[in-house]
C-alpha cells in the first residue's frame, strides 16, 4: 500500500466491500495495520484527550529529530507514557496528515512510514518524515514506538508531505 493519504485511506476503508472490511479484523494484515494507523491519528484530532491512550502501547517510545532550528538538530526522547499524559493540555484543533508510503507487517509487529504535515487549526507547524512502528494486541494495532523529523513548514514541498485538505 503506497502513497495513501490519511483521509483517503479512511474514504477507501469504507467504499470497499463489507467482506473486504471483514479483512481488517480477520485477515489482511496491511489493512488491519492501516485501520490502527487511521485510528491513532483520528484520535490524535479529536477533543477526547483521553482517545490517543487507546492507540498507543503505554510501554513505547517517541524519539523527535527535531530540525526546526537550521545547523543545530537534536534528538528528545520520549515515553510514551508521558506523552500521553502531556496530551491531556493540549488545545483543541490539532490535525496530522500522513502519507502512508510503505507498510511493512511480519505477523505481529508492522511498520508504516511516510510524509507528515502537522497542523493547529489552518496553520502547519510542522512537517516531516512519520516512522511508526506498531504492535498487535487483543485489541487490535497499536502505536508502540514513533521515530519522526520536525522541520519547518517550508520543507513540506520538498519532504512531500500531504497538502492541509488532504
Amino acid at each position: 500500500m503506497r502513497g495513501i493519504p490519511v483521509c483517503a485511506g479512511l474514504a477507501l476503508a469504507f467504499a470497499v466491500p463489507a467482506a473486504a472490511q471483514d479483512d481488517v479484523a480477520h485477515g489482511d494484515p496491511d489493512w488491519a495495520v492501516i485501520a490502527g494507523v487511521d485510528a491513532f491519528f483520528e484520535a490524535l484530532r479529536s477533543d477526547d484527550k483521553t482517545a490517543l491512550a487507546r492507540t498507543m502501547h503505554p510501554g513505547g517510545t517517541i524519539y523527535i529529530h527535531d530540525r526546526m532550528v537550521p545547523g543545530a538538530p537534536e534528538t528528545v526522547v520520549v515515553a510514551v507514557a508521558d506523552h500521553l499524559a502531556r496530551w491531556a493540555g493540549t488545545p483543541k484543533g490539532l490535525d496530522e496528515r500522513m502519507t502512508y508510503a510503505t507498510v511493512l507487517v511480519d505477523g505481529d509487529m508492522a511498520q508504516v512510514w511516510g510524509p507528515y504535515r502537522f497542523m493547529i487549526g489552518d496553520s502547519t507547524t510542522h512537517c516531516g518524515i512519520n516512522s511508526l512502528s506498531l504492535i498487535r494486541t487483543e485489541d487490535g494495532w497499536k502505536v508502540a514506538n514513533t521515530s519522526f523529523t520536525m522541520e519547518p513548514p517550508s520543507e513540506c514541498d520538498r519532504l512531500g508531505a500531504p497538502g492541509v485538505s488532504e
